[in-house]
């Protein structure tokens, strides 16, 4: 093209935008039971701070979950939080690190309560993962921005391979919990 010059933008110092602000401390981890497959999970303390903390606390006790294939989403994976888990009132977190187009890896918190959706009445404590490019927090009534809490940040490659089995498989047991 005529009078076309590309523009030089600087180079970000850090490898990830988000590096600054995933403290190496409490970190999580999911895991696929039946493969033995497992992931870690490192928290964003710094632009999700409370749901970090809640998170956090009700993971005391690693949960197990089957989880099923977003259907709107894309590539996403998702599990309740168990009764037990529910340590903390969903509805006194606030807003975190939301958006509406996650990377690979990251994990989100959504908390739909009864009657949110008209077309599904009942209350769901939703932790989510983003296992590949291209996912949306988008559901059937459209657009829905979520707090995004962690990623993994090691071993994304081979829990993909057990995500995208849950498309023509089914459900699959995932493990989620604090490492030592």
């Amino acid at each position: 093209m005529a009078g076309y010059r590309p523009v030089n933008f600087p180079i970000p110092k850090t490898s990830h935008p988000w590096s600054a602000t995933m403290t190496k401390s409490k970190q999580m981890y999911l895991k696929f039971v039946d493969a033995n497959v497992q992931g870690t999970i490192t928290l964003y303390w710094d632009t999700a701070p409370q749901t970090c903390k809640a998170l956090w606390g009700a993971l005391k006790k690693p949960i197990r979950w089957d989880a099923s294939h977003a259907m709107f989403s894309g590539p996403e994976i998702m599990m309740g939080l168990p009764e037990y888990a529910q340590t903390f009132d969903p509805r006194k977190l606030p807003p975190e690190n939301q958006t509406v187009q996650p990377d690979p890896g990251e994990l989100l918190w959504f908390y739909q309560p009864k009657n949110f959706f008209k077309n599904d009445p009942s209350e769901f404590w939703e932790i989510g993962m983003f296992y590949d490019a291209g996912g949306r927090t988008f559901g059937p009534t459209g657009w829905i921005p979520c707090t995004y809490w962690g990623k993994m940040t090691e071993g994304l490659d081979e829990i993909a391979k057990q995500c995208r089995l849950i498309r023509r498989e089914g459900v699959k047991t995932v493990e989620i919990g604090r490492l030592p």
